[in-house]
């Protein structure tokens, strides 16, 4: 089942798609209010949803499918991990540590954009770039997950861009905290939530989702990749995250970047030049995933603001 936040004609509605186009659920209900309830509950609204009327999908403004409360983004992919540290933080091959277990950083819930949403260029940036990805919604909460568990409690699959100011981005990790505005200006999730049965006829022998990804850059194709080359499975990234803590229903955790141009920075890592160039005000970025749906994006010209003022250096003074 494929489930959608959008708006039409002023409203905003969570509705199920299907061939025909999306069928509201009653007003009020929300894809968080869905994923809560959990899966059997929500095939049975989205079989009463499916017997009201349509809209065609493209006469609404698709939004995030969800809410969330917390977006995790994990980097999975080896290859391009290997491209990027050449890129962002001028070093070579892939860290030893990478191998030892799955990390992610916390990104801004409240920057996401719908699937065909314009993206600004953020304040200052002049090497914008895109991130293709998947994001697993969980679908219970929950602790400290079993890789066993953890695939059972996840509701479903989404689309992620995890847009990507690259001059900030290598500013901020210098002083070996993690990105930070170099990330959270914006995150396309889209087109929508697709639950998690969907999927399972893509899993390979080890476990993975084998699902294509491809990205085109006016519509010159850049990237494609499967998703079974991540280093972890998905479940293994929610037992992570639960690992000692908390998830809880509607967390977003992003796969990290595929690899083979699944984003410009490991391209440029490679080919030691920025080729293929910077995003610029006009270019369109298209994801699409199989099994899932295509996601694109217009970027456009942001806001003008004064350079950052840099920190001022003190004496150390112990008194006054």
């Amino acid at each position: 089942m494929r489930l959608a936040t959008y708006e039409h004609l002023g409203a905003v509605r969570a509705g199920v798609v299907d061939a025909e186009g999306i069928h509201a659920f009653p007003l009020g209900v929300t894809v968080l209010d869905l994923v809560r309830s959990g899966l059997p509950a929500t095939f049975d609204a989205g079989a009463v949803a499916l017997r009201g009327p349509a809209v065609p999908v493209d006469r609404v403004r698709l939004l995030p499918p969800l809410d969330p409360p917390t977006v995790r983004d994990f980097v999975a992919f080896e290859e391009h991990v290997e491209g990027v540290v050449a890129s962002v933080s001028g070093g070579a091959g892939v860290p030893p540590e990478w191998y030892e277990a799955p990390t992610f950083y916390f990104t801004n819930p409240c920057a996401l954009v719908g699937a065909h949403d314009d993206v600004p260029i953020p304040p200052g940036c002049e090497l914008f770039d895109f991130e293709l990805e998947v994001a697993a919604v969980v679908g219970r909460d929950g602790a400290s997950f079993t890789p066993e568990q953890a695939r059972e409690a996840i509701f479903g699959y989404t689309v992620l861009n995890d847009w990507s100011a690259r001059d900030l981005q290598r500013r901020e990790m210098k002083v070996n905290l993690g990105p930070a505005k170099g990330k959270d200006s914006a995150t396309t999730l889209g087109p929508w939530l697709v639950t998690a049965d969907e999927l399972e006829p893509f899993r390979d022998e080890d476990g993975f989702l084998a699902l294509e990804l491809r990205v085109a850059v006016n519509g010159e194709a850049v990237g494609r990749d499967l998703l079974s080359n991540m280093g972890w499975p998905f479940e293994e990234l929610v037992s992570y995250a639960s690992r000692g803590t908390r998830v809880r229903a509607g967390d977003v955790l992003g796969s990290g970047t595929c690899g083979n141009g699944g984003c410009l920075a490991e391209l440029w890592g490679r080919r030691g030049a920025q080729d293929p160039p910077p995003l610029r005000p006009g270019d369109v970025v298209e994801m699409t995933v199989e099994g899932i749906g295509t996601i694109s994006n217009t970027v456009v010209s942001g806001v003008d603001l004064p350079p950052v003022r840099p920190a001022r250096r003190r004496t150390r003074a112990r008194a006054r």
